[in-house]
């Protein structure tokens, strides 16, 4: 499943995915990304996000995602919202949606078999198994960010699991 992409650093990329690029997709890099630290992989796996759509384009994250982030110790304020490029299929090994509409958005842009590496985020977690989707908080209340948090937070320790095992079975490139 992992490994496929041609070039040889980072070893294996990820690319979150929601609709605009400035809740769920950042918050989920950002996870991700601190996960890595934590462990050593980040340099090893690069992390980056992007929206299906170009609503925001070069707009920093929703200021009450980078709010609710920032009480967990999470930083977003860096980021900045982009749209999904043909590239990415080449450039990721997965690509992960948030919901089952940017899934479908994601494969209808797969080339010709990369869609194996188009995913739900969900498929990674522990403890939300039964979580398919993390839904869009932008128009909800606070409780929606905290609720992407903890979604976010258990599907990239379930993606962080996968990754530590499959580079403990392949010598480093």
């Amino acid at each position: 499943m992992f490994f496929r992409r041609k070039t040889p650093e980072p070893e294996f990329a990820v690319l979150m995915v929601c609709m605009g690029n400035i809740c769920r997709s950042p918050t989920a890099e950002a996870v991700l990304r601190q996960k890595l630290a934590a462990v050593g992989l980040n340099g090893r796996v690069v992390v980056d996000s992007a929206g299906t759509h170009a609503f925001h384009v070069g707009a920093p994250p929703d200021a009450r995602a980078q709010q609710h982030a920032r009480l967990r110790g999470i930083q977003l304020a860096d980021l900045r919202a982009r749209r999904v490029e043909p590239e990415d299929f080449e450039s990721f090994d997965l690509l992960l949606a948030m919901d089952e509409d940017n899934r479908a958005e994601l494969l209808a842009r797969a080339p010709a078999g990369s869609e194996d590496r188009v995913k739900l985020l969900m498929e990674f977690a522990r403890t939300h198994r039964g979580v398919v989707e993390v839904p869009d908080p932008y128009y909800g209340s606070e409780a929606g960010f905290e609720q992407v948090l903890d979604l976010v937070d258990d599907a990239c320790g379930g993606l962080l699991a996968v990754l530590m095992r499959t580079f403990a079975a392949q010598p480093p490139r």
